[in-house]
């Protein structure tokens, strides 16, 4: 007979505990294969497509488009095969029918679950009359169904229906009595938004209640004349490391600006040999990789728990890309290891995918120092805010024709202002310049390079 087990939002990684649906890619009905993507969801690192560890029929969906769920609760529930006699349940990634027959598993995996081989697991059958449960990837057995129901909400008996420990944490930090609260997840689930809209409830109540008045009270949310937008997904997690850096980090900015005459024309001699073209970002960034050499200060962070400065082997560059969906910093791995037209290819590759949403949390995270070439924005200098936790970023502005005096004659010369933002605990202002010094040499006389390849 057919068996429902329930699929749970995996944790995605890198310290993330929920995610946004943004797209349901299949309906209450449709048939899905092992690792077939289910849902596409925004967390504040990145666009992820889901996959389903089950192959079946999908009997429920859980969250509209656009909600928000925390990590572990329920995304879809699948009807699968039939179950054994003894009930226990096959374990997704075996070799029966249900799983799709990949007894070694396909390989595609999330943080949490995947299909790869895992030996039966047996769980006694609770008497309960709630939907049977697996959660990433472990199934529980359960008492087989003819007609699941997709939109019958659970009896909730027993813990009160909270998943997440920051939604308990805020809850137990204001006072607020989870049993008294009514969810709006899935199967009455408690969600954060819960929370914080019993809270400003209350609050409204507090500040209301004193004062005897015939009009009526204002709501808090809104705002005259104005829109509010959450703060969420890749905005939110923006607005909250840049916080964190100004909080944090002790900054200070030194900025040059620099006759890039001869690194334009060196890269147009580069990308007349009919190779691969060389991007001007790219020139940059392996400028910056023979300058990380000379003053490793730079490329490192700060562990103020052991007060320690925390000096870093491999370069991983940031760079910063804007896209529809708002800043992203994609990251070049090992970037000191690249020579210019490595870092020109991996740079088009990951520009690519940040244009298409399909930048992974991996690509998106571990830089050790941060590129920002905020000239594409038609801007001569900038003063950049540090990416918390690294210790510096370098911003280039646009190259522009500009008089300029040229082995002792005005000439017009293409002119790029250069700026370094700078962790003060990490080096002192003689660090910084020679740093940004010996950059605004090379994009002067790019032979100097040669002297380090």
């Amino acid at each position: 007979m057919a068996q429902v087990l329930e699929f749970r939002l995996p944790d995605l990684g890198e310290g993330l505990t929920g995610a946004e649906i943004v797209r349901w890619l299949v309906e209450v009905g449709d048939v899905v294969a092992v690792d077939q993507p289910v849902v596409e969801v925004e967390t504040a690192k990145a666009m992820v497509d889901v996959p389903c560890p089950y192959a079946g029929v999908v009997t429920a969906r859980f969250g509209e488009e656009g909600s928000e769920l925390p990590v572990g609760a329920p995304l879809i529930t699948v009807a699968v095969g039939a179950s054994a006699p003894d009930g226990s349940t096959e374990a997704p990634g075996g070799s029966t029918e249900a799983s799709g027959g990949a007894a070694g598993g396909s390989g595609n995996v999330l943080v949490g679950y995947g299909t790869s081989e895992a030996p039966a697991r047996r769980r006694r059958v609770r008497p309960t009359p709630a939907v049977p449960a697996a959660a990433n990837g472990r199934s529980i057995a359960a008492e087989p169904v003819e007609e699941p129901e997709a939109g019958a909400p659970a009896v909730v008996d027993g813990p009160v229906p909270v998943i997440s420990p920051l939604v308990r944490r805020l809850a137990r930090e204001n006072g607020l009595d989870l049993k008294e609260l009514t969810g709006s997840g899935p199967d009455g689930l408690i969600l954060r938004a819960d929370v914080e809209y019993a809270l400003r409830a209350a609050a409204v109540q507090t500040r209301t209640a004193p004062v005897p008045s015939a009009t009526p009270a204002t709501a808090p949310a809104t705002t005259p004349g104005g829109t509010r937008v959450p703060l969420k997904g890749i905005r939110g997690a923006v607005a909250d490391k840049l916080s964190r850096s100004r909080t944090e980090i002790p900054d200070a900015t030194c900025w040059v600006d620099a006759d890039a005459t001869e690194l334009m024309r060196a890269r147009a001699a580069m990308n007349a040999t009919g190779a691969p073209k060389i991007s001007l970002l790219a020139l940059l960034a392996r400028i910056c990789t023979a300058a990380l050499a000379r003053f490793p200060e730079l490329n490192s962070t700060v562990d103020m728990a052991a007060r320690e400065i925390v000096r870093l082997d491999a370069v991983h560059l940031g760079f910063a890309a804007q896209t529809e969906r708002g800043l992203v910093v994609p990251v070049v791995k090992d970037a000191h290891a690249r020579d210019t037209e490595a870092l020109s290819a991996e740079f088009a590759r990951l520009t690519e995918a940040a244009r298409t949403g399909t930048l992974t949390p991996a690509e998106l995270t571990g830089g050790t120092f941060t590129l920002n070439n905020y000239g594409v924005f038609g801007v001569d200098g900038s003063t950049p805010i540090i990416n918390h936790p690294e210790a510096a970023m370098l911003g280039v502005g646009r190259i522009v024709p500009k008089p300029w005096v040229h082995e002792g004659e005005l000439a017009v010369r293409q002119v790029v202002q250069l700026s370094l933002t700078f962790d003060h605990r990490v080096c002192d202002g003689g660090t910084a310049g020679g740093f940004l010094r010996y950059v605004a040499d090379c994009v002067e006389q790019p032979a100097v390079l040669l002297r380090t390849l």
